[in-house]
């Protein structure tokens, strides 16, 4: 039985300086995640560049990651598509190859709802394994309104939590929960932007690839255990740095550009490579980002 709270962390695929992946690396990316205290690990999500990655690369991110895992924490991995039949593909894929949990978002530029909800429970069935609704608008340019995803938690049966990522989260979590019906964990994403609010609306945790996990970890420890002032003022402490990395409204994939070069500043990673198309990180910008990460990171 999974436990759904605290943070999942959505790891970042690592890639060579030519943009080879760097299965290598995983196991070392891998650990100090654990280290940092997530309570499970989700792989190949949007963050993770999954749609740029072929299907033997998303196999041996599967393997080298479940293999290094070892079974300490659970293993979710993203099966998104842009159609029913693949996702359903990627689906058993993941179950074949160790996953604990699938997360699905809605097919790029889908329009009916009522084919989501099929595209839902056909991959749900193939998966044979618990699912994350993701509720992810920006990429996908589905809008899922809450009366929607307390459809899909009433008729996928295996749908055990919901990732919210439609800014802002807090409103979109109250109006979930205040629809009653089965009630499944919800966590929020956006790179933890709006953790704090989120917790104070009834999210059980975040599922983001923030690079400094640990941060959130203890917002999270610190809110559960009735200390919500000092979590506040950790989140607090910790927000500037989560801003300037999820870069809101910027272009598609700098985020994942600055996520990665912090992970490459912390040892993490080796490379901060992202594949293209991307646009580079401006020398501006990664000054501005080490003064923040001078301000903001405990020495």
């Amino acid at each position: 039985m999974i436990d759904w709270s605290g943070i999942f962390h959505i790891l970042a695929t690592p890639f060579l300086d030519d943009g080879a992946l760097d299965v290598e690396g995983l196991p070392r990316l891998v650990d100090a995640v654990l280290r940092s205290g997530v309570t499970g690990i989700t792989i190949l999500g949007i963050a993770g560049e999954a749609h740029r990655l072929t299907d033997e690369e998303r196999r041996r991110v599967v393997d080298a990651v479940v293999k290094e895992v070892r079974g300490r924490v659970p293993v979710a991995v993203g099966v998104s598509a842009a159609g029913t039949h693949l996702a359903s593909s990627y689906a058993v894929m993941a179950r074949e190859h160790g996953a604990d949990a699938v997360m699905v978002a809605p097919p790029n530029g889908a329009r009916n709802l009522d084919a989501v909800a099929e595209y839902y429970q056909a991959v749900a069935a193939a998966a044979r394994l618990p699912v994350v609704l993701q509720d992810e608008p920006v990429t996908t340019q589905v809008t899922m309104p809450p009366a929607f995803l307390a459809r899909l938690v009433a008729e996928v049966e295996s749908a055990q939590a919901v990732k919210l990522e439609e800014a802002p989260t807090p409103p979109k979590i109250t109006r979930l929960r205040e629809l009653g019906g089965r009630q499944v964990p919800i966590f929020g994403g956006l790179g933890g932007v709006y953790f704090f609010e989120e917790l104070s609306r009834g999210a059980v945790g975040a599922m983001t690839g923030f690079p400094y996990p640990e941060a959130l970890r203890m917002v999270h420890e610190h809110f559960v255990a009735g200390r919500r002032d000092y979590a506040r003022s950790v989140f607090y402490q910790w927000l500037p740095l989560i801003r300037y990395e999820s870069q809101p409204g910027a272009v598609p994939g700098t985020s994942i550009a600055l996520r990665k070069e912090i992970l490459r500043r912390r040892g993490w990673l080796r490379s901060a490579r992202v594949r293209p198309p991307a646009a580079a990180l401006e020398a501006a910008t990664l000054e501005e980002l080490t003064e923040i990460m001078a301000a903001v990171v405990p020495v």
